[in-house]
């Protein structure tokens, strides 16, 4: 069975507004439970806030990609501090598998993400990429069925 921790956490990731009174009738458990458990999670730094999930275009966020890179030998702290020196370079985060990191872009057009991608591919160390376009994202409190 899960924990309720890990139940409450879904429930927030749903709606994050919802109320505690709600959230106990759908957990089956008493409101003081659940406050206590938020209070808790919050505390120790499990939940670090609660958020708004916008619809997609409800503000413009200009074009979004993600970019899987292989990199060359142990340079991957001077791949990354380069990488960071590109504006459309919002996070990089390391990884497992065939590529080594995945790095997220943010730009207004397709071109800037062409010039980001000619960027990154001018970064020595760095032997191999392959980027995708997000086109659309799917929150589980869009989704019906």
């Amino acid at each position: 069975m899960e924990s309720l921790d890990a139940k409450l956490i879904a429930a927030l990731r749903r709606n994050g507004r919802e109320s505690v009174a709600n959230l106990s009738v759908a957990l089956g458990v008493s409101r003081t439970t659940i406050r206590q458990h938020m209070n808790r999670m919050e505390a120790d730094g499990r939940i670090l806030g609660y958020t708004v999930t916008l619809r997609e275009d409800a503000i413009p966020r200009g074009i979004r990609a993600h970019t899987m890179i292989a990199i060359e030998g142990h340079k991957a702290d001077r791949i990354i501090a380069r990488m960071y020196r590109i504006a459309a370079v919002q996070l990089v985060h390391a990884t497992n598998g065939k590529w080594d990191l995945v790095a997220e872009l943010q730009t207004g057009s397709v071109e800037e993400i062409d010039q980001a991608l000619t960027a990154l591919r001018e970064i020595e160390g760095i032997a191999a990429s392959e980027t995708s376009i997000l086109l659309a994202t799917r929150h589980p409190s869009s989704l019906r069925g």
